[in-house]
């Protein structure tokens, strides 16, 4: 028997097996390449089909975002369109108050104007008021002279009196007897009294210039017949004027044409002519003074019933606290109607 035995194939046979083993085949090697070409068109195509949807999908959101734009650019144009119409309508404003503004300046203009001229108008109506309550003044003094005198003469207060209506009434049988135009005797004591009052009154040149005329005027009651009463009373009223114009040395002789007569009968009483007392008040001389002016005392009546308002005191706008563009109207007062004045009387037989 051989020492040792088998030994297995030897060295060289075993590295020219190990060679073999190492490189693969040419079919291995294209059937790697084939399996990696299949997985890089795998990666490709899923890769695609990733983009594509990326793809359609950005494609959406373009097509959203561009309708959103188009939105926003319609609302825009919208939005420029109001912004030019309220700009239109701001200018407009801008006129309008430019226009108010110069309005206001003219009215504040005015209202300065006004104010000047309501205060030249409050010092003339002030002024004219001082006047008419001087004539008032004086129309009351001579009255109450007239009335003074013929109580002093007569001695008899109840006699006389002042009427509403500023006429001095004297009751009956002053003058005259019942039926008798001529001048009683105790009668001219009265008289002459009043040829002083009016001697007095008329030479003061400030009282005469509001004297027109005075009228002395006769009246009867409705006893008898109507033309005999209209000659009587016409008779009694010459009776006192000659008397009052040759009086006293005739000291109202130069004052001659302020003074003239009328007889109006039972025309005009002041009473019922169905009483004694009424008739008794009927027959009577009434002295009636006119001024130049029939209105003037009407004025005075009027003037001194209204509040006129010192213009030293007149309101400044400026400074009110109201709307000096829209103030509170002011109503004036309604004067006072007053009883026709200007007029005498004295009552007789």
């Amino acid at each position: 028997m051989r020492r040792g035995g088998y030994r297995g194939p030897s060295r060289s046979s075993a590295a020219e097996g190990g060679e073999q083993g190492f490189w693969p085949s040419y079919a291995d090697m294209m059937s790697a390449v084939a399996l990696i070409l299949f997985f890089l068109m795998l990666i490709s195509y899923i890769q695609n089909l990733i983009t594509g949807n990326d793809l359609q999908n950005t494609q959406e959101l373009l097509d959203d975002t561009r309708a959103q734009v188009a939105d926003a650019q319609l609302e825009l144009n919208s939005l420029s369109d109001e912004l030019k119409r309220r700009q239109e309508q701001l200018d407009e404003y801008a006129i309008r108050i430019d226009d108010q503004t110069n309005t206001i300046s003219a009215q504040e203009l005015l209202i300065s104007d006004q104010q000047i001229y309501l205060a030249a108008a409050n010092d003339e109506i002030l002024a004219l008021r001082s006047q008419m309550q001087t004539v008032a003044v004086l129309r009351l003094s001579i009255l109450e002279q007239i009335k003074e005198s013929i109580v002093d003469v007569m001695g008899d207060e109840s006699k006389v009196s002042i009427g509403d209506n500023g006429n001095i009434i004297l009751n009956e049988g002053i003058f005259f007897d019942l039926g008798s135009a001529e001048i009683k005797p105790e009668s001219e004591k009265v008289l002459n009294e009043l040829i002083e009052v009016f001697a007095d009154f008329l030479k003061d040149a400030e009282n005469a210039k509001y004297v027109d005329s005075i009228v002395i005027s006769g009246h009867t009651d409705i006893t008898g017949n109507a033309d005999e009463n209209r000659l009587l009373s016409t008779d009694r009223a010459n009776s006192v004027l000659n008397y009052l114009l040759s009086g006293k040395n005739a000291v109202l002789e130069s004052y001659a044409p302020y003074f003239c007569a009328a007889g109006y009968g039972a025309t005009r009483p002041v009473a019922s002519n169905y009483t004694e007392e009424g008739r008794a008040s009927n027959r009577r001389i009434e002295i009636s003074m006119i001024l130049k002016d029939d209105t003037v005392l009407d004025i005075v009546e009027q003037y001194l019933a209204i509040e006129v308002p010192d213009s030293r005191l007149r309101p400044n706008m400026a400074a009110s606290s109201e709307d000096p563009y829209n103030p509170t109207p002011v109503v004036s007062p309604t004067p006072v109607p007053a009883p026709t004045p200007g007029r005498f009387s004295f009552f007789g037989n």
